[in-house]
């Protein structure tokens, strides 16, 4: 009996989860006409005129790119950030240590809005404005205090005997920590790339407000979708089906990772 409420709970739950999902690809199947006439839980006929608009527009193939370049960076550099910076957290203790790590998430609870004005100014000085690197770097300021956490548990995990036993068998720092160490802990680096490319895929603000032509994320590319002569609902709804690809791949790379990092109680 328990077993099937169980079940009957873990039914109701993915209903509640994938019907949006599923409404969602079932607008992006349908025109606009048909969206807006008729209601169907089952489009009455399938079309990809909505894709084709999406693939064969620069403007809206272009976001997609545009997007995918500015997190990829952004997870990248977060990473070899944090790598560094969570071993120095893991292995020694110095004055204002815990200071140190609670100001950096500190930085994580921030909301964005409070540091847009300041980037703004900043990479208008210095001419970053609508460029890729300019929403990674600004992203740095969420991601890597998230990547210092869950990688100085993934270390700290790691017994110091290891760190020693290197030492005296004549491994240089760079080369212990490149081909000894980075292998122990590859779930962790595995769940915190996975971390960094979400909170900086669904990021809007930031992205939004430091480009403009050049390095326009597809979010803002979505707003394209209202005129005045009302919303596309059929383009939108493609688009938004298309946004759930990057971040469901990378799901599928790193689950194992993921999963050990939920057993480890760090993520």
């Amino acid at each position: 009996m328990r077993r099937k409420h169980s079940w009957l709970v873990l039914a109701v739950y993915l209903l509640f989860t994938l019907a949006p999902i599923y409404w969602m690809l079932h607008m992006s199947l349908r025109s606009n006409l048909a969206i807006t006439s008729t209601f169907a839980w089952i489009p009455e006929s399938l079309s990809l005129a909505n894709y084709a608009t999406i693939f064969t527009d620069p403007a809206w193939y272009g976001g997609y790119v545009n997007s995918i370049i500015y997190v990829v960076l952004n997870t990248i550099l977060s990473v070899a950030v944090a790598l560094p910076a969570a071993y120095a957290f893991s292995r020694y203790s110095f004055i204002g240590d815990k200071h140190l790590f609670f100001w950096l998430l500190t930085n994580r609870m921030t909301p964005p809005a409070v540091f847009l004005l300041p980037f703004f100014q900043l990479y208008t000085a210095i001419g970053l404005m609508d460029t890729h690197l300019a929403v990674a770097l600004a992203h740095m300021v969420f991601n890597v205090p998230l990547a210092v956490w869950i990688l100085e548990g993934f270390m700290s995990a790691v017994p110091r005997e290891i760190d020693e036993t290197a030492y005296i068998d004549g491994y240089s720092f760079p080369r212990f920590f490149v081909r000894l160490f980075l292998p122990l802990i590859k779930a962790g680096i595995g769940v915190t790339a996975f971390f960094c490319f979400m909170f900086s895929w669904v990021e809007l603000l930031l992205a939004r407000t430091l480009t403009s032509v050049d390095a326009k994320p597809i979010a803002a590319t979505m707003t394209r979708t209202v005129s005045a002569a009302g919303m596309d609902w059929g383009t939108l709804a493609a688009a938004g089906v298309l946004t759930i690809v990057p971040g469901a791949l990378v799901i599928y790379f790193v689950r194992h990772y993921i999963a050990k990092g939920f057993a480890m109680g760090r993520v």
